[in-house]
């Protein structure tokens, strides 16, 4: 196992403005997401406290002024009590290298081919926003990957240090697992959290605002909030991709039933992982969560990079998500809507208390 104490001491050393308001849960220090049609109000009710401002499509960042000490925290719930769409701007991480979360790494794989594509009758669009997208022989040919915008790609080395960042990889694995289950998928890469598995809600949000027509979204990351609630601002970013858009992100890997989010929004379909037939001991459950797919020794692609060759095992509830996200995605390649598929996935098998469907994956 890691020491947790010394992971957390690592995030926050790289993290110099990262804020822990209490076990699970971190933010940016002196700042707050405000939607844009809030914006006036809360700048008049924080007019005392607030330094500058930077907007953004939907969302702006307001940084409090230090000298003021003012508890982030409190002032959302201020600001929340008016009516207002306000929120800290937490720490999203990819799972599982969360920090305390399971003691996980990737392990050296042998190559495996990908599996020849189903019937295909539409072009489906998967969003993975994630780590970034390294290349790989599964999709290094493929006009979609070749379609990619600069800054996309894996950052593996960002400290330097010789070593393979904590979470590096993390996207290329997970497209690679969609890949498995819908080969003839389009994968659109946005790199929202760094080699070390961290990232913000801002950027998040940015992320989603901007990605346009797609017809899933997978989502491997998430965090706890501060009030176990969810982040209006994320939220108002997923209603905001349409009802046609199918968004899919893992349960996180607590083993707790505090709610992950945004896996718990209503709108997103929430995915634990299984270890055999059984919940996998670290993921997450609760009646949030909508299905469960295998979580644990999951084979996919991944970067070349030391003992790296290009493929990897690894297990997480990250993991679990894509499978689900992959199986929607086959179905709708057929032929059904993406509403059509995902109901279809959900109801493919049997439903157990506190993980939903368990997905029949194959």
């Amino acid at each position: 196992m890691f020491d947790r104490g010394a992971r957390l001491q690592r995030l926050m050393a790289r993290h110099r403005d990262a804020l822990l308001v209490e076990p699970g849960t971190l933010l940016r220090r002196d700042q707050l997401l405000v939607a844009d049609q809030d914006l006036p109000h809360v700048e008049e009710l924080l007019r005392h406290w607030w330094r500058s401002r930077e907007a953004g499509p939907g969302v702006t960042r307001l940084r409090l002024a230090p000298s003021a000490d003012v508890d982030v925290c409190e002032a959302s719930l201020l600001a929340r009590a008016r009516g207002l769409s306000v929120g800290p701007n937490h720490l999203v991480y990819g799972q599982p290298m969360w920090w305390a979360g399971p003691a996980d790494r990737p392990r050296p794989a042998r190559p495996v081919p990908l599996p020849r594509s189903g019937p295909v009758r539409r072009e489906v669009t998967v969003a993975v926003l994630d780590t970034g997208l390294d290349p790989h022989p599964w999709y290094a040919a493929a006009d979609w990957f070749a379609d990619q915008r600069g800054g996309v790609g894996e950052m593996l080395d960002a400290d330097l240090d010789h070593a393979l960042d904590a979470q590096a990889g993390h996207g290329t694995f997970v497209a690679g697992v969609v890949l498995r289950y819908a080969p003839s998928a389009r994968i659109l890469a946005r790199r929202v959290i760094g080699g070390d598995g961290v990232g913000d809600e801002l950027t998040l949000i940015r992320a989603l605002r901007g990605l346009g027509r797609v017809d899933l979204v997978n989502l491997s990351l998430g965090c706890h909030t501060f009030d176990d609630r969810p982040s209006p601002l994320v939220e108002q970013a997923v209603d905001a991709l349409g009802p046609d858009t199918v968004v899919v992100a893992c349960a996180g890997n607590t083993a707790a039933d505090r709610p992950f989010w945004p896996a718990a929004l209503p709108r997103v379909i929430a995915v634990a992982a299984l270890d055999g037939d059984r919940r996998a001991w670290f993921s997450n459950h609760g009646p949030w969560v909508d299905a469960c797919a295998p979580g644990v020794a999951v084979h996919s692609s991944f970067v070349r990079f030391g003992e790296f060759d290009g493929y990897a095992l690894w297990s997480g509830t990250s993991f679990a998500a894509p499978a689900v996200t992959g199986a929607i995605a086959a179905r709708a390649a057929a032929g059904e809507t993406n509403t059509e598929a995902a109901s279809t996935v959900l109801a493919s098998g049997p439903a157990r208390p506190g993980l939903g469907t368990i997905i029949a994956i194959g």
